[in-house]
């Protein structure tokens, strides 16, 4: 796997953490913080080759933008919050930031 597919499931994995700590209702429910702690354990261990190959800004940019992007949509379609028409747009320039940063990025 490239550093990008290492990236790819490291945000994959912060992302699934991120909705398992919310299912765990402040830790009331441990079971659900428990798998938190597993994926946010294994999201370091797969953003780590991304780091050998990568510059570690960018991908510490990507990380989180996507993070915001994908955590945001859980919140929306899977928790029901409610964001307002300008927290829309500044989630699609995060967005479009990771995005060009990946297009600018050779590895």
């Amino acid at each position: 796997m490239n550093a990008w597919g290492y990236l790819l499931v490291a945000i994959s994995l912060e992302i699934a953490g991120t909705y398992l700590l919310k299912l765990s209702d402040g830790f009331a429910k441990w079971q659900w913080g428990s798998l938190s702690i597993l994926c946010y354990s294994l999201f370091f261990w797969a953003l780590a080759p991304a780091l050998k190959d990568l510059p570690v800004g960018v991908v510490y940019a990507i990380w989180a933008g996507v993070g915001i992007i994908g955590a945001s949509a859980l919140g929306v379609f899977l928790f029901g919050d409610r964001l307002a028409a300008y927290q829309y747009g500044f989630i699609l320039l995060i967005l479009i930031g990771a995005v060009g940063l990946r297009l600018t990025t050779q590895a």
